[in-house]
């Protein structure tokens, strides 16, 4: 499985088990050459890369998640954040 593959199976992982509603973001992906823009409505989950990234930008994954409250945003950053940095 690539990092791409992991990366989006895991946000779908993610999206299921907290009942996220949307999400929506960028990532970071090693030897990529330009951002990989994610986005989610409920478990389907799209994702292509968008641009390059720009000299001297920063490469770092920035996810948004919205859902109904209660959202468990503790264990949701761990796993998006543990599939993140595996990606990097």
């Amino acid at each position: 499985m690539t990092s791409k593959e992991h990366l989006l199976a895991t946000i779908e992982a993610t999206i299921r088990a907290h009942d996220v509603l949307r999400l929506k973001g960028f990532a970071a992906l090693p030897d990529a050459a330009a951002r990989l823009a994610i986005q989610a409505v409920g478990p389907r989950v799209s994702a292509y890369f968008d641009r390059p990234w720009k000299d001297g930008e920063m490469r770092e994954t920035a996810l948004v998640v919205i859902g109904e409250s209660p959202l468990d945003r503790e264990a949701i950053t761990a796993s998006l954040r543990q599939v993140a940095r595996a990606a990097a």
